[in-house]
């Protein structure tokens, strides 16, 4: 045993991540974007769907009603009931605004099946519209109003409040009508029955394109979210090709304002809740359900979704983002697909040169093509753990070849690729990490897997979760790697106590009050894998291993702190 960790001991055949992707060849990836995706309907119209929605009341629900599924609005008192209110509730993620719009104008559309005479009024909230039932909290100023209800589709102004990219929560508030109204919810069967955030604006202008200096700048219109401005880079150990110029992006939005997320996926407050989870030619090889399964356990949809992938460029493994995948979007999930620079059938190690060589160009330039598609903007990261891997190269290479992949998807103009630098944070490699950073300009998070091993390391140390994820937080402070990024545990996880059958749930519920005390961490993925230890009596990495630990999980997952409004049944 080393003290990296045994999870990095065994070869990579059949290694923890890439096992899951063996023998997946031919799965077709559904890239059509219609109805599948948050549609452009022009170079200045957006339409997006809402994400989660809920009715607010102290009062029991009323539920489904047939093909009508609801949200409802009641003045109080309400059918008699001085405690009957109900507000409407709609969460709404807006990511394709591009960087130049100006005069943003959004309406928000809601569909009744009748006409009353009320009065209805759309506001700013800031409740949770995943709840099942939130109580109604105090109402701000009225962002507009309509006086009678139509059959069919409202529409109330919100551009006070929807200035841009970010999540967006409304409610619907009612007056002059002591009985409830019925709108169609996002669940309703007719999906041109549900709600709809309608976004105008205007100012489409040019940027420069991210082509090489030696190419002349053409002004090209665009409709994607920008890449950050180049800042100073952190030289690697030799000198790979020089970082180009990137297109300026606006600021992200306040992070001190919950309910609101960057162009870079940055949450306002708190942080993501994230999973991996692996699947089996067993289970048919069916990547959403393994998701699926386990948010079922924890009662909750998470918020990041990790997968991983391969340079084969075919299959569920290489033709990325695959059906489930977009299934996953569509429900208002984020993904994160880690790529790396091998393919899983056959267990081919590609080195960084063959990449930064232009061998795999067709390959590159394939996968950049069905990001851009997707037209919102995702997680991705090349060669996790590089320091891990001697074959494939020196770390300049890695450098060398992260750029390279790096300016190839901004020539493609899949400028809603965010890029995570993922290492594993051992102490063993303090000194090379300065020469496996990219540099701040090829690079949009920070991220590590810390574990807690306990024995499955032939370790006896029980590490806590802010001793787990410490370590390498302070010395990134320390050091200024990636100064001013936000930071995620794209990996992390937790051995069993044999000795206590309850550590496990007790380190969940601790996790939270860990984050917390690592604010710059703005994202926690958990690998729910046996990954490379071994199963045994006093090793167990899964995170659903007995029911006491899938409680303390969902515990954690049930903290604010870990509760974004972006979408999903949460």
């Amino acid at each position: 045993m080393t003290s990296r960790g045994l999870h990095r001991l065994i070869p990579h055949r059949g290694g923890r991540r890439k096992a899951v992707m063996l023998g997946v060849i031919g799965t077709t990836v559904v890239l059509g974007l219609g109805a599948t995706m948050v549609p452009l309907l022009a170079d200045d119209d957006l339409s997006i769907a809402v994400v989660a929605d809920t009715t607010a009341t102290t009062v029991p629900q009323d539920g489904d009603n047939s093909v009508k599924t609801t949200l409802a609005t009641c003045a109080a008192p309400c059918d008699g009931n001085p405690r009957g209110a109900r507000e409407a509730v709609l969460t709404f993620l807006v990511t394709t605004l591009p960087a130049n719009a100006v005069n943003v104008r959004a309406t928000l559309r809601v569909h009744a099946w009748q006409k009353f005479d009320a009065t209805v009024s759309a506001h700013e909230s800031r409740l949770d519209a995943r709840a099942a039932r939130p109580a109604p909290s105090p109402l701000g100023a009225a962002l507009d109003t309509v006086t009678g209800v139509t059959k069919g589709f409202n529409e109330w102004d919100v551009s006070g409040l929807v200035t841009g990219n970010g999540i967006w929560t409304l409610s619907l508030s009612q007056a002059g009508l002591g009985s409830r109204i019925y709108w169609a919810s996002g669940e309703n069967r007719s999906a041109d029955l549900r709600p709809r955030l309608s976004i105008s604006y205007d100012g489409v202008g040019s940027r420069p394109p991210s082509a090489s200096p030696s190419v002349a700048p053409t002004p090209t219109p665009t409709a994607t979210v920008s890449r950050p401005p180049a800042s100073p880079t952190v030289s690697p150990s030799a000198s790979p090709s020089p970082a180009r110029p990137s297109p300026t992006a606006p600021p992200p939005p306040d992070s001190g304002k919950c309910g609101t997320v960057s162009a870079k996926l940055v949450p306002g407050c708190g942080a993501w809740w994230g999973m991996y989870s692996p699947t089996s030619a067993a289970a048919g090889w069916d990547h959403g359900k393994a998701v699926t399964d386990v948010e079922k356990q924890v009662g909750r949809t998470f918020d990041i979704v990790h997968r991983y992938h391969d340079f084969s460029n075919t299959g569920s493994n290489g033709a990325f983002p695959d059906e489930f995948q977009q299934q996953q979007m569509r429900d208002g999930r984020l993904m994160f697909f880690a790529w790396e620079s091998r393919v899983f059938s056959s267990g081919t190690v590609l080195t960084w040169k063959d990449v930064y060589s232009g061998r795999y160009d067709s390959t590159i330039d394939a996968v950049a093509a069905r990001i851009r598609a997707i037209g919102q903007p995702v997680f991705i990261g090349f060669d996790h753990e590089p320091e891990d891997e001697p074959a494939k190269g020196s770390d300049a290479d890695f450098v060398r070849a992260w750029r390279y992949v790096h300016d190839r998807f901004a020539d493609a103009k899949a400028d809603n690729a965010v890029w995570v630098w993922t290492m594993m944070g051992w102490s063993g490699h303090y000194d090379r990490y300065a020469g496996l950073y990219p540099g701040d300009s090829y690079v949009d998070w920070v991220a590590w897997d810390p574990y807690n091993f306990h024995v499955c390391n032939g370790s006896t140390a029980w590490k806590s979760p802010s001793t787990t994820i410490g370590s390498f937080y302070r010395w990134l402070d320390e050091n200024g790697i990636g100064a001013g990024k936000p930071r995620m545990l794209a990996e992390f996880g937790t051995n069993m106590n044999a000795a206590d059958p309850n550590a496990k749930r007790r380190w969940f519920e601790e996790f939270p009050a860990a984050l917390k005390a690592h604010p710059k961490i703005k994202a926690a993925i958990y690998f729910n894998s046996a990954g490379m230890t071994k199963t045994t009596s006093t090793c167990n990495m899964l995170m659903n291993q007995d029911a006491a630990a899938v409680a303390g999980f969902a515990a954690a997952g049930r903290d604010s702190y870990l509760r974004q409004p972006t979408g999903g049944s949460r």
